[in-house]
């Protein structure tokens, strides 16, 4: 069991590219009640298009409200981008960074997850910095390289002080939409590993701090037993998070 003394979970819903605005509304109106008493940090990462919608549904609550990327640059011509500083603008205080659909689809290398990031923290924005391996990378056992190489890059110029906004959330990529689960064991080892490197580079005072949330087809079903894992400190929800019960049984575990 994570140390609560140290570090509060968190537990972020990513929407993906689901939700219209009124359905945005509707849906933090059913998940709002289900969270009123969280034990955990709550947020919700929707699209663009429904940031207004969600910081007005969310107004008044406990529940934050995150993007799902942003730009490097502060502005420019970049068609069809949303700076950092765009979203801090608006009062969003959250974004995910690096998320292996960004990766995978959309062309992002660890190079501008660095650069991302580093925009996000100048905007003074929580980063919750995805990192993960793909399946083959697992196969031949080098999951943690992966990993520790991702997460030294893009923390790569982030001092002590910033890195208390920055969540990490390891996802392996074989485990994103797939309906796969890493076991809880090998979920702990990764998120471990990964405190184990920001010990090297920050100290252990910073290590205990810092949020790893496992994301990975995380549900209602094993949720408990995941977040049981002493180096498990929360979620970052994918098709859960889009029906209301099974987000609120996530919240209410990331809580005892």
């Amino acid at each position: 069991m994570m140390n609560k003394q140290l570090r509060k979970a968190v537990i972020a819903g990513n929407w993906k590219m689901n939700k219209t605005p009124e359905e945005t509304s509707a849906l933090i109106a059913e998940i709002a009640p289900l969270a009123e008493n969280a034990g955990c940090d709550v947020v919700v990462c929707v699209p663009y298009i429904d940031l207004h919608a969600a910081l007005a549904a969310t107004a008044g609550t406990n529940i934050r409200v995150g993007a799902q990327n942003c730009h490097w640059a502060g502005s420019g011509a970049f068609t069809g981008e949303v700076s950092a500083a765009m979203l801090a603008g608006m009062g969003v205080p959250y974004v995910i960074i690096g998320h292996s659909e960004r990766r995978s689809l959309f062309g992002d290398s660890d190079g501008t997850v660095a650069k991302r990031t580093r925009a996000a923290l100048d905007a003074g924005l929580i980063v919750i910095l995805c990192v993960g391996e793909y399946i083959e990378q697992r196969e031949l056992g080098i999951t943690n390289e992966v990993v520790r190489l991702q997460t030294k890059v893009a923390l790569k110029g982030v001092s002590e002080e910033e890195l208390a906004r920055v969540i990490i959330a390891y996802e392996p990529v074989w485990a994103i939409g797939t309906g796969l689960t890493a076991t809880p064991g090998q979920a702990n080892e990764v998120n471990h590993e990964i405190r184990v490197l920001v010990e090297e580079l920050y100290g252990k005072t910073a290590a205990d701090k810092l949020v790893v949330q496992y994301g990975g087809s995380m549900n209602a079903a094993n949720a408990a037993e995941l977040l049981a894992q002493e180096d498990i400190d929360g979620g970052l929800i994918g098709g859960a998070s889009l029906k209301a019960a099974d987000f609120g049984v996530i919240v209410k575990a990331a809580s005892v």
